[in-house]
């Protein structure tokens, strides 16, 4: 059934005709209009304007009702009504101590939910003592090498109350032991954890390019994971596949969700094929995406990847549950779009970006700080970021309506044309061979690198427009004062001292045994490699020896050349 009848239709498109005829043709004449053609960021055409004829061919079905299928109109059928998106600001910097800090200042603040970042030592599988870490120890993100890192990061913090997501990839089953071991120490009920790994390994190897192992091996780590946590931490999330990373390297909207699909079909696959049903892991797949310039587009992006992601998990899958066809989303605003001139411009870059994830239908965001492009943000920054948030939630009553553009001819229009050219793309990945072959051979990186080549030009050319930096630009501004968080010196010498401790304390026989079993368990490609590795950080063993012991049996991975 669609929207509108056959007549009424018929009857808009005269008038729209007349209209263009007479109006439209008279204004043209005297005041052309500032371009020759208007699209979205990521190249979908913009007509002038849309009425009933533009939406007369969606089906009716595709809109549906929120928390019902497709999932157009919201993941939930009370959306914010019945509970507000979390606020979820990222926190990691220096030693589990300073971020434990700053998560407790945050609480106070507001935040509903924890976020954290991790240094890339710890990312990347190496202990804070490894020559390769030198310079980068706590810089970026929290060091954390052992489970007592863990403790620390969480000290006074009940995690059976509070969600918590931990922004790890490459290394992240070891955290996830670690964060387990450290619920089971302090006698939490693992069933009651709630939270969010973001654990995706795919989009590392073509945007964030942090990786320890060959794709292959990478993807067995998730797998495990995912098949782990279902049955051991039911409702925290083991994955959050991360289009906000495709983005940021200059991904547009469609590559985002699409390729993000793909990676999605992928892990599903492969879960699936080591004998785990659909539904049994569908409901704890997670998401995250970007909220980017493009503030119409952006909205239209999320609910078409709503729609998309329900109809995969139906038709592919065979999924029965309707939890696992719903979509659920963290949002970020766009990191790339702050600007160091004029940089106090960047709250209002960030209001309106999150803005558009709240009419998109976010569960929940974070909220960039004004003074990111210079640092980890400060105290103030983060409390201005957070209080952004509150004010949209709680002042300008916007989340007493579901979906309040629904039905916009523009905003169906634009949600079919995008999910339109999802499909395409997802359609192009299968027949060349599936998301993992094509991560190998280098086409999803290749396709990431063209988009950024063609965006970058068009800032150069001032066609894509930012404020302050090559339109407006204030010559007598000069660079303002910007206070920025500071980076503790003593960071590093404080993780190797720690390390140093542990390795003399621990049972040094026993880690040296389990780290053999585990280095054999991974030569099978049966067995799960999660108990024994949290055996392994319950006896203390580094994130780093852990990491190496399966380097010596997959090797590292050599990223393709892209031209």
């Amino acid at each position: 059934m669609n929207l509108f009848s056959a007549e009424a239709i018929e009857d808009i498109r005269e008038k729209q005709a007349a209209w263009e005829a007479n109006e439209l043709a008279a204004t043209l004449n005297s005041r052309p209009e500032e371009k020759a053609a208007y699209e979205t960021e990521c190249g979908i055409p913009l007509k002038r304007i849309y009425t009933a004829a533009d939406v007369a061919g969606i089906p009716a079905g595709d809109l549906g009702f929120p928390g019902a299928y497709p999932f157009t109109r919201g993941a939930y059928p009370t959306m914010y009504r019945g509970r507000p998106w979390t606020i979820r600001q990222v926190a990691g910097f220096g030693n589990p101590e300073a971020t434990n800090q700053r998560y407790k200042y945050m609480i106070q603040t507001g935040q509903t939910g924890l976020s954290t970042d991790f240094d890339l030592p710890t990312l990347l599988g190496l202990d804070s003592d490894d020559p390769m870490a030198f310079g980068e120890v706590g810089r970026v993100g929290v060091a954390i090498d052992t489970v007592d890192d863990v403790d620390r990061l969480f000290d006074g913090i009940d995690l059976e109350k509070i969600s918590v997501s931990l922004t790890i990839n490459p290394s992240a089953w070891v955290i996830y032991a670690m964060f387990v071991a450290v619920a089971e120490r302090r006698g939490y009920d693992l069933t009651k954890l709630t939270g969010t790994l973001q654990a995706d390994p795919l989009k590392e190897y073509v945007a964030q390019k942090e990786w320890i192992y060959p794709v292959r091996p990478a993807v067995r780590l998730l797998r495990d994971l995912i098949m782990h946590s279902a049955k051991t931490t039911p409702k925290l999330n083991p994955i959050s596949l991360s289009g906000y990373h495709l983005s940021d390297v200059g991904g547009n909207a469609l590559q985002e969700i699409a390729f993000i699909m793909a990676f999605t079909i992928a892990y599903c696959e492969e879960v699936i094929a080591a004998g785990m049903d659909i539904d049994d892991f569908a409901p704890r797949l997670s998401f995250f995406f970007i909220s980017h310039q493009d503030f119409f587009e952006q909205i239209c992006k999320f609910r078409a990847a709503r729609r998309v992601y329900a109809r995969i998990m139906s038709e592919q899958f065979h999924a029965k549950k309707p939890e696992s066809m719903r979509l659920r989303v963290h949002v970020q605003t766009a990191a790339m779009s702050l600007t160091k001139v004029e940089h106090h411009n960047n709250l209002m870059r960030t209001a309106i970006q999150a803005l558009g994830a709240v009419l998109g239908g976010c569960q929940s965001m974070h909220t960039n700080g004004l003074d990111e492009a210079f640092a980890i943000p400060t105290e103030e920054a983060m409390k201005l970021a957070i209080r952004t948030q509150q004010i949209i939630r709680d002042e300008i009553n916007v989340t007493s309506v579901i979906d309040p553009l629904g039905g916009s001819y523009f905003v169906e229009r634009l949600t079919h044309d995008m999910e339109t050219e999802i499909w395409k793309v997802l359609d192009e990945v299968k027949e060349r061979g599936g998301a993992i072959k094509l991560v190998e051979e280098g086409w999803f990186q290749q396709k990431l690198a063209d988009s950024a080549y063609a965006t970058f030009k068009k800032i150069d050319s001032g066609e894509k427009v930012s404020v302050g930096v090559n339109r407006h630009v204030d010559e007598t501004s000069g660079s303002a004062e910007v206070h920025i968080h500071p980076y503790d010196d003593q960071c590093t010498q404080l993780q190797i001292d720690r390390l140093n401790a542990v390795r003399t304390e621990r049972d040094n026989g026993l880690v040296k045994q389990l780290l053999a079993e585990l280095a054999e368990q991974a030569q099978s490609d049966d067995i799960n490699l999660l108990p024994k590795t949290i055996e392994l950080v319950k006896a203390r063993a580094t994130l780093g020896e852990i990491c190496s012991a399966l380097r010596e049996v997959w090797g590292s991975y050599a990223e393709p050349m892209i031209v």
